[in-house]
Parts: structure tokens; C-alpha cells; sequence
């Protein structure tokens, strides 16, 4: 007699995936809370997921699709950016990111925070920081004197000499100003 073919778990595999699971379990338990209570949560804010779905999802069984990301920052306190890159941002750490690879895992956590873009190109390194905070940003957030700073600092420690970085910065100033 044949038996029916049985489903496997689908693993997820690819990095930023693996990443999530491992931050969801790790925040659900710092904040001291069951798949039961975490369930119990996201019902009450509209995303519904079984504690059976939130175990697959930490196993790594099941994908998180970007609602449930938001819904479970919502409920955890904290923001989507905390899943999708792991806990360190130390700049002899590296974090592994879909679609790019092992990056530093402070220039990862740069990006994620719309800081600077998750990889500079060769030849242009000033340009590539001024436009990711240009088209990267919503208005108000790219003028803010202390992204400002900071690109400015990034674009001096890669080498640009000064009167080129205030060229730079000042060109940025006038984009963002309407």
C-alpha cells in the first residue's frame, strides 16, 4: 500500500529569513513571553497567528511575510529593523545580508537605519552617500543636521578632502531645502 506523500518543513534558508527567526524567539523571550501570549497579542492588533505558526516561524518552518514583521514590531515593542540583522553592531562583526552578502555589521545596522547605503561603489563614494539620503529619506528626515554630520564624517573618513565634502554637503542643502 502507497502512503500518502508527506509534506516536509519548508526551512527557510536564505540569510536575513534565518536572521528573523532568531530575533523574533530571541525578543519574544527577553520580553518574557510564550507563543501563547506573543499569539494572544497579534490577534488583538489584527495580524491572528497561531502559537504553532509563531513556533514554525523561530524554527525557521514558516516565512514571515512583511506584515506579519510589522505586526510583530508592533506588539514587541520595537522596531522591524531589530529582526532583519543580528544583535551586534560592532564594526569587527559581520551580519549576513540576502542580496548582499557579509557586510560589517555596523554599516548593516547604518543601512537599516537609512543611515548611508549598505555598500559604497568604487569611483563615487561621496555622490552614493548624498543620493541614498536623498531618494533614501522623506524630506524632513534627510535635512537633519546630524545625518548631515555624519555623512559628512563618513565622506572625510573615506578619503574626500574637504573643500569637496562642503561642496558635497552644500549641494545636498540646497536639494532638501523644497
Amino acid at each position: 500500500m502507497l502512503m500518502p506523500e508527506q509534506k516536509s518543513a519548508q526551512h527557510v534558508t536564505d540569510p536575513t529569513g534565518v536572521t528573523v527567526a532568531h530575533n523574533v524567539r530571541r525578543v519574544r523571550e527577553r520580553r518574557g513571553l510564550s507563543t501563547y501570549q506573543l499569539s494572544r497579542s497579534l490577534a488583538e492588533a489584527g495580524r491572528p497567528m497561531a502559537p504553532a505558526a509563531i513556533g514554525r516561524l523561530e524554527r525557521g518552518e514558516r516565512r514571515v511575510d512583511v506584515g506579519d514583521l510589522a505586526a510583530l514590531a508592533v506588539v514587541l515593542s520595537v522596531s522591524p529593523s531589530t529582526f532583519l540583522l543580528p544583535p551586534d553592531d560592532s564594526p569587527a562583526s559581520e551580519a549576513e545580508v540576502t542580496g548582499a552578502g557579509f557586510v560589517a555589521a555596523d554599516v548593516a545596522w547604518d543601512w537599516a537605519d537609512g543611515r548611508r547605503p549598505l555598500t559604497l561603489p568604487e569611483g563615487d563614494p561621496g555622490t552614493a552617500m548624498l543620493e541614498y539620503q536623498l531618494y533614501g529619506r522623506p524630506p524632513a528626515r534627510r535635512t537633519n543636521r546630524r545625518d548631515v554630520a555624519y555623512v559628512t564624517r563618513s565622506l572625510l573618513d573615506l578619503g574626500l578632502d574637504a573643500v569637496t565634502v562642503r561642496r558635497l554637503v552644500a549641494g545636498h542643502d540646497e536639494d532638501s531645502d523644497g
